[in-house]
C-alpha cells in the first residue's frame, strides 16, 4: 500500500504518523520533544522516528513510504528546506529537510511551517474544506496565520507568508521578541491572555483557559482581559480581511477552545470594524490536534504529484 510519512514537530511533543494516498491516517503515534536534552538530540530523535517508521511502513504495508511530511515551529523557510528560528526547540538555519532526506536514504522530504501546514489540513479536510478562500489563525503560545488559496496554502516569495501575529495592532506597545512593538500575539494569544489574567487575578499560576472561564461566569477583571484580547485580535483580522478578502476566517489554537466565550464577542468586534470590507464567516477549526499531522502528510503526498520531483519507483530504484 502505498504511503507516506507524517511528522509534527511540537515544543512539547512529536506527532508521528503513516497516511495513505485519501488522507487516511494508517498509524499513529506520539512521544515527547524532550527539548530540555538540546537541539541536536531533538534533531536526532526526528530523525530516529522518522527512519523507524519509514521501516515499520515497509514492513507492514510492502513497500517504503514515498515520501516523508515535517511540520515544525518557528520561522520556517519551506523553500530552501529550512528550519531558520525556533526559539524553543534551539534551531538556527537547520536544514532538516536534507537531514532527513538522507537519513530516508533519497525519499523526497516536504517541510512546512506547524500553521500552514495545519491550516492546509484544515482547508482540504476540515473546516475551510469547500471555501476556496481562507485565512487560519492558530491562537497559541504565539500567533500564526495559514493564507488558503484553491486547495493550497500560500507561502510567500521566502517562505514566510501568514505571519499575522507580527501585524502591529498597538503601536508603540509591548516589546515583541520580533524586535517590533505592539504585535497582536503580545495582546492576543494564549500566553499574552494568561500573562494578563496572571496579573490581574493576582493569581502566578492562572492561565487563558482559566480566564475564559472566569469571563464566562461573569467576573469583571477576567472580562476585561478577555474583551482587550478580543478587540485586539478583531483589530488585526480587520488587516488581514483588508488584504485578502477571504470567504472564511478559520480560528484554531488553544484559545478558540473556549467556544461561544470566544466566538460570539470576537464575530460581533469585526463586524463592528466592517467599513466596504466583506465579513466573512467565522468558525472554529474542526480537526483540533491532528490538523499539523495530516497536513505533513498532504505536503508529503503534494511533492510526489509535482512533476519536478521522482516517483517513488525512482526513489527506491
Amino acid at each position: 500500500m502505498r504511503h507516506v510519512i507524517a511528522l509534527d514537530v511540537g515544543g512539547t511533543g512529536i506527532k508521528a504518523a503513516l497516511i495513505g494516498a485519501e488522507g487516511e491516517f494508517l498509524y499513529r503515534a506520539r512521544r515527547a520533544t524532550g527539548r530540555e536534552r538540546g537541539p541536536d538530540a531533538v534533531v536526532e530523535d526526528i530523525l530516529g522516528l522518522a527512519a523507524d517508521r519509514h521501516v515499520r511502513g515497509e514492513r507492514h504495508f510492502g513497500e517504503p513510504a514515498a515520501a516523508a511530511g515535517v511540520a515544525v515551529p518557528g520561522i520556517v523557510d519551506d523553500v530552501r528546506g529550512l528550519a531558520v528560528y525556533a526559539a524553543n526547540l534551539g534551531w538556527r538555519d537547520l536544514p532538516l529537510r536534507d537531514l532527513l532526506t538522507e537519513r530516508l536514504h533519497g525519499v523526497p522530504v516536504a517541510l512546512g511551517h506547524d500553521v500552514r501546514t495545519g491550516g492546509l489540513a484544515e482547508g482540504r479536510a476540515g473546516a475551510g474544506r469547500g471555501a476556496g478562500r481562507f485565512l487560519f489563525v492558530a491562537l497559541g503560545t504565539g500567533i500564526a496565520g495559514a493564507i488558503g488559496i484553491d486547495d493550497r496554502v500560500e507561502a510567500g516569495a521566502h517562505g514566510f507568508a501568514g505571519e499575522i501575529g507580527h501585524v502591529v495592532v498597538r503601536p508603540g506597545g509591548h516589546p515583541c521578541p520580533c524586535g517590533q512593538r505592539g504585535c497582536l500575539e503580545r495582546y492576543a494569544s494564549a500566553a499574552a491572555v494568561s500573562t494578563a489574567w496572571a496579573e490581574a487575578s493576582g493569581d502566578p499560576a492562572a492561565d487563558a483557559a482559566d480566564c475564559a472561564t472566569a469571563a464566562a461566569a461573569g467576573d469583571a477583571r477576567a472580562t476585561q482581559v478577555w474583551q482587550e484580547a478580543v478587540e485586539a485580535l478583531a483589530d488585526g483580522l480587520l488587516t488581514a480581511l483588508t488584504l485578502l478578502d477571504p470567504r472564511m476566517l478559520i480560528i484554531g489554537g488553544g484559545l478558540a477552545e473556549a467556544g461561544d466565550t470566544l466566538f460570539t464577542p470576537l464575530r460581533a468586534a469585526v463586524e463592528a470594524r466592517i467599513t466596504f470590507q466583506k465579513l466573512p464567516e467565522i468558525v472554529p477549526a474542526a480537526l483540533g490536534d491532528t490538523a499539523g499531522c495530516l497536513g505533513a502528510g498532504l505536503l508529503a503526498w503534494d511533492l510526489l504529484n509535482t512533476p519536478a520531483h521522482p516517483t517513488p519507483s525512482e526513489v527506491t530504484a
